[in-house]
């Protein structure tokens, strides 16, 4: 039912137990179940009814920590593979990923700086979290090596023709196409061998930061040259008009769609409206009124698939029209 069951006060009790996989339930005891609101409710039409008592604030001899994983041997394995309650009586109640806290089911797989929550007493607790690393050092350390070999995998793909029965000239995705779909394989297969597919979070926002300023940059003195001349003729004016039409109309439209009839968060809307525009600024400035990861998660929902759009759509445009 995707539901972690920590802790348990037996009836007539004071103190607060771990709930290990072994533990016997009867009528009148106490436990504290995690999950979605619509599982836990679920969950309480079976078991009972819901208590007003916090069992995390009683006294007891179960206490819980954020963990996060570091140590390569555990990667890739799914959360019932660790046997944490059976090795050491203690329980993992959820898994954080980057911005993202779910539910530790058994089956997820872990990946390297995922942040756990285990609950037990303070020996169980510190024996499991030496199991999976732990190691802050680690996870700030920035590995050069996956980076830039899936830069150069990721611009071998980009160059790779993709020969097509209709099409004179063949397809190719380029050197935004290319890294892209690589960095999400490799995300998804998160570790080869030795190698691990990780990028610290300010290694991640430095190089974020560092690649607008860049793309910002090169954009300015491409058309800086002629831009004044260019906007102030007929024809500029006219390009700048459609330009404006083609921006503001599907994002006035998505918006208020999103905001207004599927009551969509307005962070939420921000990183999709960016990644359906392929806008980093865009993102950049909502992350900066934010403060949370909320609008790059959306962002980066919509942005792959946007961006492959646009390489091959323009590319087709091409061809067809100047046949």
């Amino acid at each position: 039912m995707g539901i972690v069951v920590s802790r348990i006060r037996f009836a007539g009790e004071t103190e607060v137990n771990t709930a290990q996989g072994d533990t016997t339930v009867r009528a009148g005891d106490s436990i504290l179940a995690v999950g979605t609101k619509a599982n836990l409710e679920r969950f309480r039409q079976i078991i009972g009814r819901e208590s007003a008592d916090d069992l995390s604030e009683l006294p007891g001899q179960v206490t819980s920590r954020r963990v996060v994983v570091t140590y390569k041997g555990v990667l890739g394995k799914q959360i019932r593979e660790l046997g944490f309650n059976e090795l050491f009586g203690v329980s993992v109640t959820r898994l954080t990923r980057g911005d993202l806290e779910m539910t530790a089911a058994p089956n997820l797989e872990l990946k390297f700086g995922d942040m756990l929550q285990l609950v037990g007493d303070e020996a169980a607790i510190h024996k499991a979290s030496e199991a999976v690393g732990n190691s802050v050092k680690e996870l700030n350390h920035t590995d050069v090596l996956p980076m830039f070999l899936g830069i150069g995998l990721g611009v071998l793909l980009g160059l790779y023709p993709i020969t097509m029965a209709s099409m004179p000239v063949p397809l190719r995705l380029g050197l935004a196409g290319g890294p892209l779909i690589v960095a999400i394989l490799l995300s998804r297969i998160g570790k080869i061998g030795p190698v691990v597919w990780y990028m610290p979070i300010n290694a991640n926002v430095a190089l974020r930061h560092l690649g607008i300023v860049l793309f910002l940059g090169c954009v300015g003195l491409k058309a800086g040259q002629h831009f004044f001349h260019t906007l102030l003729s007929q024809q500029g004016l006219v390009w700048m008009g459609c330009g404006a039409l083609i921006t503001l109309v599907p994002l006035l439209t998505v918006g208020l769609i999103a905001r207004r009839v599927l009551k969509m968060n307005f962070m939420n809307v921000c990183g999709l409206l960016s990644g359906s525009m392929t806008d980093p600024p865009a993102l950049a400035f909502a992350n900066t009124i934010s403060n949370s990861e909320s609008p790059s998660v959306a962002y980066a929902t919509v942005y792959p698939l946007t961006m492959l759009l646009r390489i091959v759509v323009a590319q087709v445009l091409i061809l067809f029209f100047c046949r």
